[in-house]
């Protein structure tokens, strides 16, 4: 993995330093990252300074659909276990990761902890043995959600320890795992998000009509929009659904919000002249909505 560029350092107030100096570090270095592979290197890096260089981050739309899986890296060739999950019950069976479907509480992971798990199946606990021969003895697994339960992202620290010290790091960094862990996987899909347009080639004009999508016009409003033939309007069409594997207009349109295209109908689509309402819940005194603006104006 080859490094990027030195991002440059904000200078922090003496407010920001009240938590460990490990993890305010990390912070301040995600908040300057620009790509996501920025995010992976602090994240390992994080990892190897903690003595947990082995570092699993797995991605989901959906955690109990298995082919929905978006992404996953790994700090180590993990091409050992490409055969291993031929097999269907080590590829469907994994304790933390079935652990992670429905609970937020972090997790110790790996062969040093297997008496803590429930009974786990004989084929799965060879594949423990092995990644304790390969390193991975011991780790510390956080489960993650975005937007809603069903998107969910997994962070595993692993490293080679017994059990004993393993629990020595944890005791001193398990709070840092947990924090770290949880701001770059929000910061790492942001940027992954945003990349969307790059790994699938999608060219200036096919941005284009992907804003006119999210806002929901017709074949024939998109061509005069564009002064081109509702017959080109369908060629491009369907070169996106090609490259995206979208294939349906409200996918795409979905697709502009999600790359920033078009605004979220959730934030209400507010400019800086507009009004907005802010609801206002108070407990002991009810709730209640008022209207303030311009935005400019809550600054």
């Amino acid at each position: 993995m080859k490094p990027t560029a030195a991002l440059p350092h904000r200078p922090l107030i003496e407010a920001e330093k009240q938590t460990p100096a490990v993890l305010h570090e990390f912070l301040r270095d995600l908040e300057a990252t620009e790509r996501s592979i920025e995010v992976w290197q602090r994240l390992v890096r994080l990892g190897r300074t903690l003595d947990l260089p082995y570092i699993d981050f797995i991605s989901a739309s959906s955690f109990r659909d298995w082919k929905k899986t978006r992404f996953v890296r790994t700090s180590y060739d993990s091409s050992w276990l490409n055969s291993l999950n031929e097999d269907p019950v080590v590829q469907k069976w994994s304790y933390f990761r079935s652990h992670a479907l429905d609970h937020l509480t972090p997790i110790v992971t790996g062969l040093e902890f297997i008496d803590d798990f429930h009974p786990v199946p004989p084929k799965r606990r060879k594949v423990l043995e092995l990644a304790a021969e390969k390193g991975l003895r011991a780790g510390f697994s956080v489960p993650l959600r975005i937007h809603a339960p069903p998107q969910s992202g997994l962070i595993t620290f692993s490293g080679n320890h017994a059990r004993r010290d393993m629990l020595t790091i944890l005791r001193a960094h398990g709070w840092t795992l947990h924090v770290a862990a949880m701001a770059a996987h929000q910061r790492y899909v942001m940027h992954f998000a945003a990349e969307f347009a790059d790994r699938n080639a999608i060219s200036d004009k096919q941005r284009e009509l992907l804003v006119l999508l999210g806002h929901g016009l017709k074949d024939k409003a998109i061509a005069r929009q564009l002064d081109i033939s509702v017959s080109a309007v369908r060629q491009r069409m369907h070169s996106l659904t090609e490259k995206t594997g979208i294939e349906n207009r409200s996918g795409l349109a979905a697709l502009a919000m999600s790359l920033g295209l078009v605004a979220d109908p959730l934030s209400h689509g507010a400019s800086d002249a507009d009004e907005v309402e802010i609801l206002v819940q108070m407990d002991g005194s009810g709730e209640r909505s008022r209207r303030e603006g311009p935005i400019s104006n809550l600054r």
